[in-house]
């Protein structure tokens, strides 16, 4: 061993090693604030000591759970088997290699049946690593990871598929960008910016970004060890201290190490966990009590949920063994694996059924000879059988819940992929949990941690919105913490329940957090929501300039569109559609800025590039449909107004302007035919019933058209488009009084138009 430092610089490195692991097992705060870069070095200088450990654990799913895609690392098939149409999105997408770059595209078919809305990423990293799935991953010029659609799924020989979340009409497509906590546990951890997994923080890898799961996830910073190894005067304990060695921890702590990834209680909207505001997303060290980094929460006991099985319940499934509950804390995750090696096929068989036989080898000889067990050496197929996930349908994994008998059912039959929808109070779900949340891990805090962090865990993803809104709130009013980001769960809680003035002061509590640009933001759509324009644009422009998130611009831009300056709107929608072209919301509104501003063919260009970054976007489809209708190219209008009801069927004002846009062609049958459609889906909304009646009219049908009229004012008494078609019909009968009556009323619109068309009308009979 080499010997380079001095000795009283070893003994003062040993000191502080002993100090430090004397402290593991304490209920004491540590390292709050520290980050990924310090004291991590390459994990490749682990192997001139550990070449073997290396080697091996280069190969375990750890190890090639991030990677970037090689011909040596290939297990899919780029060349034949390589397309695939998703029905229920109607796209295509092809799977290519090109000159050993990767890539995966997307395409649909446009109205004359060639390949339309031609979308393609190159593949840069594999997300997992093969054993069950991948996803691929493409590096923006932003340099934020961006998931891809399709994945590959090692079942039934391997295929490919869309991704978990996108087996549905309206996925993110290739929207969908990957957080700092998605990486936290699929790989070793990024360079990045000293504040990198605080709140607010962004995700962009503006550094080198390593590949897999390294040693120093387990065992903590490798630096010092090394030094340790290559000092002068240093001792084997010396070397070993200054390094964490899991099987040196006390159990509750081993185990720990590997629940810091493998403990979640479920990847539906719940929350899973809370992480301690204190704490920054990397800050985690092994050794340290995980309850002081991160809060995990479960369903209510009694709701029905108690036997979910997803793809990382792993830890959370063994913790209601018997066996586990039984061993008194002695059993850990290395108690059956070793994790820098992996047995495969009949050797992990044989591997894992002689740990069960450390405990229940004489009980199961009494059984067998008994003839009450069969005769086998294979444990597991039968009491942790593997199981089709549900949360990835297409994934089948182990279940680690040890269990006596194997459930009846036949645990690998195909699923459908389920959604829980995001939203509010406000918006009703079909899926999504609504319950109380539970405390799950650590069993039990102290009493502030304990009222705060429950109440944040309510609200934090609506499953408990209305009380969790009082129970945080006591529990502010109670402890008044200092950490900010207490207040801005709260403030997003009001924010939820439609309640924009009172998330208002919260937000402003929340930028106790020095630049937390989520809090500006939110302050600004909330000064926006209840009027405050000036407000609005003060806090957006401010957020915008600390956040590349395209939405802050966009929403910028509508708040100036309010105030009417409509040119700085539209540069700042061109700013948002630079930083992200994918954005689709941004595009669609410089569409209809650009519009009013007589730039149609910017218009279209606009409207096309939203719909190609979102394909189901309604209102860009029915927008370009509109402008492409006034502008004599109705036959590819009537394709996007087509889309915009295919898309989205209760999409009430793709069919109203589908309509108008027929009755302008004469085609009447098909106008009413639309508003047919769309009246038992909206019998309320009185423009439907006032564009039925126009089509009845303009087929000379003018009784009908008078029913609908009166509909249209029985549902909206101050409806001012059917008070003029009244008017307008009554003048045709030559009842000038009763007609003069509805134009006036018709005048009293907020509608320019509506307003002046009435005004017109009124001069017009006056003067008769």
């Amino acid at each position: 061993m080499k010997r380079l430092v001095a000795a009283a610089a070893l003994v003062a490195a040993l000191v502080a090693a002993v100090l430090l692991f004397s402290r593991r097992d304490q209920h004491e705060r540590e390292d709050t604030s520290a980050v990924a870069a310090p004291a991590y070095v390459d994990s490749s200088e682990c192997a001139s000591c550990h070449p073997t450990i290396y080697e091996t654990f280069r190969h375990t799913g750890m190890g090639r759970s991030f990677q970037r895609p090689t011909a040596e690392n290939r297990v899919e098939d780029y060349t034949t088997k390589n397309t695939f149409y998703q029905a229920a999105s109607d796209r295509y997408y092809v799977m290519l290699e090109r000159g050993g770059r990767y890539f995966q595209q997307r395409y649909q078919l446009g109205p004359d049946g060639q390949r339309s809305n031609v979308v393609e990423k190159e593949i840069h990293y594999i997300l997992g690593s093969g054993n069950h799935s991948r996803t691929y991953l493409h590096l923006d010029a932003q340099k934020r990871l961006i998931e891809l659609p399709v994945g590959w799924y090692s079942e039934k020989g391997g295929y490919w598929s869309m991704n978990p979340g996108y087996d549905r009409r309206d996925h993110l497509d290739f929207r969908r960008k990957i957080t700092l906590e998605c990486i936290f546990c699929h790989n070793a951890y990024p360079e990045m910016g000293k504040d990198a997994g605080r709140i607010g923080s962004e995700a962009l890898f503006t550094g080198k970004i390593p590949e897999g799961i390294d040693c120093q996830r387990c065992h903590g910073p490798g630096r010092d060890h090394i030094r340790a190894a290559e000092a002068q005067d240093s001792t084997l304990e010396m070397v070993r201290n200054a390094i964490v060695n899991p099987g040196r921890l006390s159990s509750e702590r081993n185990l720990e190490v590997c629940m810091q990834c493998h403990l979640q209680s479920t990847s539906f909207r719940l929350p899973n966990s809370v992480r301690r505001a204190e704490r920054s997303l990397f800050s985690y060290r092994p050794g340290q009590p995980l309850g002081d980094y991160i809060i995990h929460f479960d369903h209510a006991a009694g709701g029905g949920h108690e036997n979910k099985f997803e793809i990382v319940n792993q830890a959370y499934r063994l913790r209601k063994s018997a066996c586990f509950i039984n061993s008194n804390g002695a059993m850990t995750c290395t108690t059956c694996h070793n994790p820098h090696d992996i047995p495969r096929a009949q050797q992990a068989t044989g591997h894992y059924a002689s740990v069960c036989q450390t405990c229940h080898a004489s009980g199961i000889a009494k059984l067998t000879a008994e003839r009450k067990h069969p005769v086998s050496t294979d444990c597991v197929s039968c009491h942790m059988p593997k199981r089709r996930t549900e949360d990835v349908v297409h994934a089948v994994m182990t279940d680690h819940y040890i269990q006596r008998t194997k459930p009846a059912r036949d645990l690998l039959a195909p699923m459908a992929e389920r959604h829980d929808e995001a939203g509010s109070a406000t918006k009703a779900q079909a899926t999504a949990y609504k319950g109380e949340v539970a405390l799950y891990y650590p069993p039990d805090l102290p009493l502030a941690d304990k009222e705060l962090y429950l109440g944040v865990a309510q609200v934090k993803q609506n499953s408990n919105l209305k009380e969790g809104i009082r129970q945080l709130s006591a529990a502010l009013e109670k402890h008044q913490p200092t950490q900010g980001e207490f207040y801005f769960e709260m403030a997003e809680a009001y924010w939820e329940d439609g309640r924009p003035d009172l998330a208002i002061p919260m937000y402003q509590k929340a930028l106790r957090l020095p630049d937390f640009w989520p809090a500006l933001y939110k302050l600004g759509l909330a000064y926006s929501r209840t009027g405050q324009l000036p407000l609005a644009a003060e806090f957006l422009e401010r957020a915008s300039k600390r956040s590349v998130d395209s939405a802050v611009l966009n929403d910028l831009a509508l708040v100036h569109r309010r105030m009417g300056k409509i040119n700085e709107a539209v540069d700042y929608l061109k700013r948002a559609i630079a930083l992200d072209p994918e954005y689709p919301l941004a595009a669609n509104n410089l569409g209809g800025m650009l519009r009013e501003t007589g730039d149609f063919r910017g218009a279209e260009e606009a409207y096309r590039q939203a719909i190609r970054a979102q394909p189901d976007f309604a209102a860009a489809h029915t927008n370009l449909a509109n402008l492409l209708s006034e502008h004599a190219n109705f036959s590819e209008a009537q394709y996007h107004f087509e889309k915009a009801i295919e898309q989205d069927p209760s999409y009430l004002e793709a069919r109203l302007e589908y309509s108008r846009a027929l009755m302008r062609k004469e085609m009447y049958s098909k106008a009413q035919a639309q508003l047919e459609l769309a009246l038992p889906l909206s019998p309320d909304h009185p423009e439907v019933h006032h564009a039925l009646g126009d089509v009845l009219a303009l087929q000379g049908r003018i009784d009908q058209a008078l029913i609908r009229y009166t509909d249209a004012l029985r549902i909206d008494p101050k409806f001012a488009p059917a008070h003029f078609s009244v008017g307008l019909v009554l003048a045709g009968q030559g009842k000038s009084r009763e007609a003069l009556a509805s134009f006036r009323k018709a005048a009293e619109s907020p509608d320019l138009a509506v307003r002046q068309a009435a005004l017109q009308a009124i001069q017009r009979l006056t003067r008769q």
